[in-house]
């Protein structure tokens, strides 16, 4: 039936009420929210890509705790930087060098030997006069320092697209100075005329840095990977022009080398080529090289030689060297995209110029866009999450496969291409507004369940119910063939009760027993077919399917009978408000296995959820031929094997014989459930091994010592007249009297042990 305008009315409300959603995400990933994250869901894309190759040689010089141990401690005489610069350019013609060292002596301690302090100056400022490839480091990390005059000024990292200083009050970065007086009341400091580059990350972080700072001195300090970049592809400071977007390395002829993209106009994400220690890496002490420079102007030609050859390994030659502090005690070590342990900074600086010389930038799209993947894949998830009808359960797999393609799409882009696609925002939405999506639709399902069950709770089971809600169908007449177990129970003697009964506790007495019965029979598995009076009629396997049906109602027909010895203790403690035969009440069940139809029979007005053939009337007989054998639960061969077949212990079966009912042809093997072995009395056993010796000399004709065998069983049932609440006979006394028979009037020769029901 076509949903009717108000239905369709209020799906449009929905999607209305669910719109805020998504459009809450892109809110919170707007004002950042979500960058910690994000961040970590870029981690796991660089993890996934691994490493890649470098486009240019990087050597990085430690400054690590050997070094310090042979050296000593900071500040060093930068006559050991002068000196190891100039073996690199000159002896390994490495392309150029970053110190990631503020080369100040601003706030030098008291005690340093100023003399010698001056001395490592002026040989440190006497070769880079010579404007040697080198780049010193400049920092705002000092953020508060004196200026000349005494008084207190703030450095901060200016960060244009939210600065809100005028560019007359941005203080420059710490940039080198080389104290060129030995005499501490006559300060004369000196700046080195090399390229100077900026060392600072987005947030004392590595993933962003600031490609250039502003500042009030109308110059230009550029990061350190920029100047790096420069001197190694050979140009010149002119070489680098700013543009709103962009940075341009510009050739002499005025080509343009390389264009480095600038978020917001100034920043610019690390593409992290290589971890800390990596195969891709080369590094090598401070130490180590100071010693092998200072050994190429030994007198010794040996360690001339080995001093030569150190600085002409392949790894130095066209390489760029870095040098910077990697001891803890520095405290310039933090986590990276391809580093979960904290490592030291100078990797940053390495990494930013593979990223500029490789033109391999992280690429990011517009804002705009990524709003409408979050609509896009939020509609798609949700659409598929909350479908419903028939086809429902395959529409949540495609939107579970959808989820799982973008995921496979993000980092397939990253490999592939450096773009990063968002990740945390389209699926938060699309998580949550599924998820809300889902809710909204569970209280649907809900509320037509319950309308469901008012109409139909009263006649039929609560799974068929469910089954309907779940199938979205109409119930109809027709049925069709399935394998179930048929469970049919009755009370021995009702007629007794009604007579000594009044009416309306007759109906309290059956609202009780038949409460506990279809609560346990439920419980198994087992669907209510109908109440007949005092007998219930059930079937397991249907509508429900369960292969273990057989043992379910085997099982069941067992908690029925405790269940009702405990309702008989209860009655009787009662007092007189039930006479003695509701006491003694007793309960025969019958079950048999197989193919029966199953399905909604009656008129097309009126018809109920039952099940027909000759397997159901089998297991009616069983019930009702359990009086003749002295048993209160028969069951056929066919439900035995089929029980035992899924647990062939727990129930405990005795056989019975072979029987010919009235209306069937064929002979049946008929099995009495003596109990659950956990709760078997203790001399069952015995009971059923004689019981078992007396139906082999029973089926030989052997009638005397079947009948002795008989009587010694008799005495170990579980079920004794006289002592067991109502009960008046048992197998072994049945088969007493059914031998005593044969043995006045045998049977006919051809005589097979099939013993003939005379009646129902």
């Amino acid at each position: 039936m076509p949903p009717t305008k108000k239905a369709r009315w209020i799906g449009h409300l929905r999607w209305l009420l669910l719109l805020p959603i998504p459009v809450l995400w892109c809110v919170v990933d707007n004002y950042g929210w979500l960058t910690f994250l994000e961040n970590k869901a870029v981690d796991w894309r660089f993890e996934y890509r691994g490493e890649l190759d470098s486009p240019v040689k990087i050597v990085y010089v430690d400054i690590d705790t050997l070094s310090l141990n042979e050296i000593g401690g900071f500040p060093w005489s930068r006559t050991y930087f002068s000196r190891v610069a100039s073996a690199l350019v000159n002896e390994s013609k490495v392309k150029a060098i970053g110190f990631d060292i503020v080369f100040s002596d601003e706030g030098v301690a008291e005690s340093v030997d100023r003399r010698k302090l001056v001395l490592g100056n002026a040989e440190f400022g006497r070769y880079l006069m010579k404007q040697p490839p080198v780049v010193l480091a400049a920092s705002y990390a000092g953020q508060v320092f004196l200026d000349v005059n005494g008084k207190v000024k703030e450095r901060a990292l200016p960060i244009m697209s939210s600065e809100t200083r005028p560019l007359s009050l941005i203080e420059p970065p710490e940039t080198p100075e080389f104290e060129t007086s030995a005499d501490p009341n006559k300060q004369q400091p000196w700046t080195p005329p090399v390229a100077i580059g900026l060392i600072d990350t987005l947030g004392n972080g590595t993933r962003t840095v600031p490609v250039w700072a502003p500042n009030n001195t109308n110059i230009t300090y550029y990061h350190m990977a920029v100047q790096l970049a420069r001197l190694y592809w050979g140009l010149g400071p002119e070489s680098l022009r700013l543009r709103p977007d962009g940075l341009d390395f510009v050739r002499s002829d005025g080509a343009i080398m390389r264009t480095v993209p600038l978020v917001r106009g100034q920043l610019l994400e690390v593409n992290w080529f290589t971890r800390w220690f990596s195969s891709r890496t080369a590094h090598v002490e401070f130490s180590t090289v100071y010693k092998f420079a200072e050994a190429l102007t030994s007198k010794d030609p040996e360690e001339q030689k080995l001093a030569k050859d150190f600085f002409a390994q392949e790894e130095f030659r066209d390489a760029v060297v870095l040098v910077g502090p990697v001891d803890p005690l520095f405290q310039d070590l933090a986590p990276t995209s391809l580093d979960d342990a904290m490592v030291p900074k100078v990797g940053v600086h390495a990494n930013l110029l593979k990223t500029i010389v490789s033109g391999e930038f992280l690429q990011r799209l517009t804002p705009a866009t990524n709003y409408a993947i979050v609509f896009g894949l939020t509609l798609v998830v949700t659409i598929l999450s909350i479908a419903g009808g028939a086809r429902a359960l395959f529409a949540k797999i495609m939107a579970v496969l959808a989820v799982g393609t973008y995921v496979a799409l993000v980092f397939q882009f990253f490999k592939g291409s450096h773009l990063v696609l968002p990740l945390t925002a389209p699926l938060g939405a699309a998580f949550t507004t599924s998820f809300a999506g889902l809710i909204w639709q569970v209280i649907d399902e809900q509320k037509a369940k319950g309308r469901i069950r008012g109409m139909f709770g009263a006649y039929v089971s609560p799974q068929l119910v469910d089954r309907m809600v779940e199938s979205g169908e109409d119930p109809q007449l027709g049925g069709h063939e399935d394998q179930i177990t048929a469970y049919f129970s009755d009370i021995q003697s009702f007629s007794a009760f009604s007579e000594k009964l009044p009416p309306a506790q007759l109906v309290e007495l059956m609202n009780e027993y038949l409460t506990a019965c279809t609560d346990i029979v439920q419980a198994q598995g087992g669907t209510l077919d109908k109440y007949i009076g005092d007998a219930v009629v059930a079937m397991f396997g249907a509508p429900i399917p369960l292969p273990d049906h057989a043992f379910r109602a085997c099982v069941a027909t067992q908690l029925v009978h405790q269940r009702l010895g405990e309702l008989r203790e209860k009655w009787k403690h009662e007092g007189e408000k039930w006479p003695e035969i509701v006491w003694k009440m007793q309960s025969r069940i019958g079950l048999n296995s197989g193919l029966a139809t199953i399905g909604n029979m009656g008129s097309r007005t009126r018809f109920n959820y039952t099940m027909m053939g000759d397997n159901v009337n089998l297991a009616a007989r069983m019930e009702s031929g359990s009086k003749s054998w002295g048993a209160y639960t028969m069951v056929t061969e066919a439900t035995k094997l089929a029980c035992q077949k899924q647990d062939p212990e727990r129930v405990v079966f005795r056989a019975l014989g072979r029987i010919q009912v009235m209306g069937r042809s064929q002979a049946v093997p008929i099995h009495e459930i003596v109990g659950l072995k956990e709760a078997l009395p203790p001399n069952a056993a015995e009971c059923i091994g004689l019981f078992e010796e007396a139906m082999v000399k029973y089926y030989t004709r052997d009638w005397d010592a079947a009948l002795a065998l008989f009587k010694r069983s008799a005495e170990f049932e579980p079920n004794q007249p006289g002592k067991t609440p109502g009960v008046k006979t048992n197998p072994s006394l049945v088969y007493q009297r059914i031998v005593e028979d044969y043995r006045r009037v045998p049977p006919a020769p051809e005589w097979n042990g099939v013993y003939v029901m005379t009646e129902k």
